[in-house]
């Protein structure tokens, strides 16, 4: 996910088999043949759909699977690997760990739903629904804050590159020639998971490289990260990759660009963007990644200008840090804000999510919060209409021996 947008930097360098036709039966077997489909329509009727089981019950010992393990790519962390001590300094977060796996584990589980489930002409009120519900069913928590939605889930069409949503009433379906967005976060006591794939359906191959560039763009950008690494490196290697692909739209070559003013991010407890960010170009920012911290590798690839600005109305908010000494301008907005404490702290939410806690006509004491800082909005963000954009993310783990890609699955 998304929430923040880097600074403008100048760049450096995914039969039926037809029954024949029967002769025509008398009236007495059409009799039973028509008693024969009732009795078939009434079992598939009375067929119950199949429960999600909660994670917990999934894995009763409370280990869960591991991500893909890699070794840092700088020489001078080649000790780390058979480092006994960091071995054992590791284990001693093991609780920490297990938290991100779970939420990892949820992810995984959820987004193969998703990918089987979502179709062209869906509402995406719909598809948002089908995942978020799945998120709840899997984490079967009993308060939103222990464990459950990271963030609200992003379905960006086209030239939207991320944080939309649907809100109540919104009336947008998926088209079978849009390309979606689709960003999901799991968070367990605070750990987020924060990961993202790109779904297409038209079948021509229209998007099969915009699609492959962004996704090797994000694995490069995941392979070059580690302990001691410098961002600017990072962002220097995916943009390499990212930018040489091109994708072809009725005889006419559309270089893939970088969307330079989005990046990847540390992950904090409770917090989605915390401190350093992780550019896709190169930007001169000599900043160290360090042990122990957790960071979500995020690309996104445009076929537009490779830079986006606020479009559309507004879904998705989170309450600012450090907001002791601002006070909320009405009684009403100072209950919001009480409600919003309770339900998601730090943790971004949408209106869709303020309407489950049973809020109603908060408008105006929402948009109150916005403008004395206490909330912070986050429209969604376009490059030019007519554009494509593309995002593939995973969250990874710096341990003290080694990295954890703890959302690989093997979709992607």
């Amino acid at each position: 996910m998304s929430l923040e947008q880097a600074p403008e930097v100048p760049s450096v360098s995914d039969l039926k088999l037809t029954e024949p036709v029967e002769a025509e039966k008398p009236v007495e077997a059409t009799g039973e043949a028509d008693s024969a489909d009732a009795d078939k329509k009434k079992k598939k009727k009375n067929k119950k759909k199949k429960k999600l089981t909660s994670i917990d019950s999934l894995y009763p010992d409370g280990v869960f699977p591991e991500g893909e393990w890699q070794e840092y790519p700088l020489e001078i962390n080649s000790h780390r690997v058979t480092s006994e001590e960091l071995r054992y300094l590791d284990r001693q977060q093991n609780n920490k760990w297990e938290d991100f796996r779970k939420g990892a584990e949820i992810h995984r589980r959820v987004r193969r739903k998703a990918q089987s489930s979502i179709q062209p002409g869906m509402a995406m009120t719909d598809i948002a629904n089908i995942i978020e519900d799945s998120v709840r069913a899997y984490a079967a928590a009993d308060h939103t804050l222990k464990a459950g939605i990271g963030f609200p889930t992003g379905l960006s069409l086209n030239h939207v590159a991320a944080h939309y949503t649907p809100n109540a009433g919104d009336k947008l379906s998926l088209g079978k020639d849009d390309i979606m967005k689709v960003d999901i976060g799991v968070h367990v006591n605070g750990r987020i998971c924060d990961s993202a794939f790109t779904m297409t359906f038209n079948d021509t191959g229209k998007y099969d490289a915009i699609m492959e560039a962004v996704r090797e763009a994000t694995n490069t950008g995941v392979r070059e990260a580690g302990i001691d690494v410098r961002l600017n490196d990072i962002g220097a290697a995916v943009q390499e990759v990212m930018e040489s692909y091109e994708m072809e739209e009725n005889g006419k070559v559309l270089p893939i660009k970088c969307i330079k003013n989005l990046n990847g991010h540390n992950i904090g407890d409770f917090i989605i963007h915390s401190g350093k960010t992780v550019p896709i170009v190169a930007n001169g920012d000599m900043t160290k990644m360090e042990e122990g911290e957790t960071f979500a590798i995020e690309t996104f690839g445009s076929t537009g200008n490779g830079y986006v600005l606020p479009e559309g109305e507004c879904s998705h908010y989170a309450l600012n840090q450090n907001i002791s000494d601002l006070r909320p301008p009405t009684e009403r907005a100072l209950q919001l804000l009480a409600n919003i404490q309770q339900h998601f702290g730090t943790l971004p939410w949408c209106r869709r999510y303020l309407e489950r806690t049973g809020e109603d006509k908060y408008l105006l004491a929402l948009n109150q919060l916005v403008r004395t800082g206490i909330v912070e909005d986050y429209p969604p963000i376009a490059d030019i209409k007519g554009s494509y954009t593309a995002q593939f993310e995973h969250t990874i783990l710096l341990h003290p021996h080694k990295k954890e890609v703890v959302t690989r699955g093997d979709d992607y």
